[in-house]
């Protein structure tokens, strides 16, 4: 059965957003007429969104014209992520001077409970409401804190923002709202639906074409070297779940960008699909992808993947990395990057994330780096230095006391860096994150050795 993301709820289903509409009526309407006024590409508004019946202030970044004459926008919720960028009607609009101060603040305790034992994805206008992955996203992370809110990636510049151009892919069994616009070619960009197979990652418009795709299809695999695959259960307990061991059974292939350039690229496109700050999609050489798959008698269904550049002389172990919407909440975010940093040790060297982080990844890269510091600080008698910690997690020493003064555990003291590490307040921080969903990766399993480096040129 394909769930579907949704993104968006009605005010028959959401008397809470209904209310607060009706509140601030007054403000949103204020004015001469929406339905009268007309906006100019590239003007400041005030935006009804439907994503929490809330007036956000809004750019409008196109306009079109409907078969009936009505007036669509497509908007910019400017204290939002892109992600949430909307086609909306006229009446929807309004001065932006008319938006009240905190109107976009949220209220996660006027939200149905969106607590769910397999985490269904239903929609929020059926008879059982409850929150959708992405209307929850909405809520709990349009405000997260961060350096910036842009995407880890290949991305070396930012370019102007596009209007979303495909709106959903079915992938397997799931059907995905998309986030950003992605240059698919034509005639495939100007369709609303694409179907990609989850093994070639290739993209059709029609469903039958990917059927008979898939009917002629003999390698359900990604097009590179399976390098780890999650040990099996113990014999005498077939269903046990943990550590490293996994259901269903999972396993990492390792892609050579120059070796696959096809389905590298097609890699690329779709991740566009959920990552606003990406640029590259094509010259994909220099570039290794490592690729998360879920086992089963079917194939090697794709779920996620990083990349790192081969020959790098920064200190990046991870240039871009993507956990598809389908197939978040599991852990499997924060095991791609303890994979990572598996990898850089092998290596012999410490690692850290190509910058700018998206919003996402910020609350990932920090929630693993807590963790392992953590667990480091715990299993340590007496003094320990950056230095230390950073040759025992192969986490970048900047990286390491970033964190640490986001947990209160490091001072500064007459220039240098003193970690005040008291057992307790360590153990009651480590205690609200072990309660976290945490996916292991078994060294044992990994075969893997790494790419030797060039000889560096004398001066």
């Amino acid at each position: 059965c394909a769930h579907r993301l949704q993104s968006s709820a009605t005010s028959a289903s959401w008397p809470c957003l209904t209310e607060g509409m009706a509140r601030r009526g007054d403000t949103a309407q204020a004015g001469p007429s929406s339905s009268s006024r007309d906006f100019d590409v590239g003007s400041r508004v005030a935006c009804l969104a439907s994503f929490d019946g809330n007036a956000h202030p809004a750019e409008i970044l196109e306009k079109r014209q409907e078969q009936r004459g009505q007036a669509l926008f497509y908007v910019h919720y400017l204290d939002c992520d892109r992600r949430l960028d909307e086609w909306v009607s006229a009446d929807k609009l309004s001065a932006a001077s008319t938006i009240s101060h905190g109107a976009s603040l949220v209220r996660l305790d006027t939200l149905p409970s969106a607590s769910s034992a397999k985490g269904d994805l239903l929609s929020p206008t059926a008879a059982d409401v409850k929150v959708t992955r992405r209307l929850k996203r909405s809520f709990t992370e349009l405000h997260i804190p961060g350096d910036d809110p842009t995407d880890a990636g290949h991305d070396k510049e930012h370019q102007t923002p596009k209007v979303k151009n495909i709106k959903v892919i079915e992938y397997g069994r799931y059907e995905m709202d998309t986030w950003y616009y992605a240059p698919y070619p034509e005639p495939y960009a100007s369709h609303d639906k694409l179907y990609v197979c989850e093994f070639t990652l290739k993209y059709f418009r029609k469903k039958k074409t990917l059927i008979r795709h898939l009917a002629k299809l003999e390698i359900r695999h990604p097009p590179g070297d399976e390098i780890y695959r999650s040990p099996p259960p113990p014999p005498s307990q077939p269903d046990y779940i943990g550590g490293a061991i996994t259901n269903p059974p999972i396993s990492v292939f390792e892609v050579d960008g120059k070796k696959a350039k096809v389905y590298c690229q097609n890699l690329c496109l779709l991740s566009k699909l959920f990552l606003d700050h990406k640029t590259l999609y094509y010259d994909v050489d220099p570039f290794l992808f490592y690729v998360l798959c879920e086992r089963d008698s079917t194939g090697y269904h794709t779920v996620g993947y990083f990349s790192k550049e081969k020959n790098c002389a920064e200190e990046y172990n991870l240039a871009c990395i993507l956990t598809l919407p389908a197939y978040q909440r599991k852990g499997y975010g924060k095991m791609l990057i303890a994979f990572a940093y598996e990898l850089s040790r092998r290596e012999g060297r410490v690692g850290t994330p190509e910058r700018p982080l998206s919003d996402l990844g910020q609350v990932s890269f920090r929630s693993y780096w807590t963790r392992v510091l953590l667990e480091a600080l715990r299993n340590v008698r007496g003094d320990i230095s950056i230095k230390e910690i950073s040759d025992l997690t192969m986490i970048r020493g900047q990286d390491i006391v970033e964190t640490l003064q986001g947990l209160n555990l490091i001072k500064y003291w007459k220039g240098t860096h003193l970690i005040h590490a008291d057992p307790k307040v360590v153990g009651e921080h480590h205690a609200k994150n072990a309660t976290q969903r945490l996916l292991e990766v078994d060294p044992a399993c990994l075969h893997w050795q790494p790419l030797p480096q060039p000889a560096r040129k004398r001066p």
